[in-house]
């Protein structure tokens, strides 16, 4: 298989660093993987502000593609990552070849995350205010992640611009018509957050749906599974 270039978008309160582990599996495999992390979060955790919303994120991502020239793009978004994703594949319709997405919510044009996460909105905003009213503590990592990954996870994750699942996803050039996969992770928590996504991509002939047995973050608990599928999927 010709070598290939994955562009990251990360998931909330995470960043680049989370994909550590697939930084030589990809290597070892001929691609380039690019994981950048947004205003705010992991190694640019300093510039947080409450002004970061969603756009910053999609702006943070296309200046990569820019500066670094990126073309043929695999697109990757995991997790709120979809949102960022979505938005970067609408504005950088050249240069992404494919768009993949991780347990990812998969926004209309107009919908923010808590459109899409209803349950999700009341209890993040609470944990907002109950700080310092723009930004949410990280959630729970999954039960089946070992003690050393929590115990990496939690010196790293950061506290969340709430903006970011607040904003809309404003999509400039219409709906998306590009190749686009779906992965679902099925060691799911009982709210089951991306089910309705699973089902609807999965009955969406426009899709190419797949699943892997791993709970939400199987960059962190799986990254060898997920490797073998996203260089299928690419492929």
């Amino acid at each position: 298989m010709s070598s290939k270039t994955f562009l990251v978008c990360h998931g909330a309160w995470s960043a680049g660093w989370a994909w550590k582990k697939m930084h030589p599996l990809m290597q070892a495999a001929g691609h380039r993987l690019v994981t950048p992390s947004y205003t705010g979060l992991g190694d640019r955790a300093h510039l947080a502000t409450a002004s970061i919303d969603l756009d910053s994120h999609i702006e943070d991502m296309l200046a990569v593609i820019q500066y670094e020239d990126l073309r043929d793009i695999v697109l990757v978004g995991h997790s709120y990552g979809g949102m960022v994703a979505t938005g970067v594949a609408d504005r950088a319709r050249d240069k992404v070849r494919q768009l993949i997405y991780i347990d990812a919510f998969v926004p209309n044009d107009g919908q923010s995350l808590f459109d899409l996460n209803e349950g999700g909105r009341a209890p993040l905003q609470k944990a907002a205010r109950a700080g310092d009213g723009w930004r949410v503590p990280p959630m729970q990592t999954p039960p089946d992640t070992s003690a050393a990954d929590v115990e990496w996870l939690s010196a790293r994750r950061v506290h969340m611009p709430i903006k970011c699942f607040e904003t809309p996803l404003e999509l400039q050039n219409g709906s998306l018509t590009l190749p686009r996969s779906y992965i679902y992770a099925t060691r799911i928590t009982p709210a089951d957050t991306f089910g309705p996504f699973a089902r609807m991509t999965k009955n969406d002939p426009a899709w190419n749906y797949y699943e892997i047995d791993a709970s939400h973050s199987p960059n962190v608990t799986a990254p060898e599974a997920l490797m073998a599928l996203l260089t299928k999927i690419a492929a």
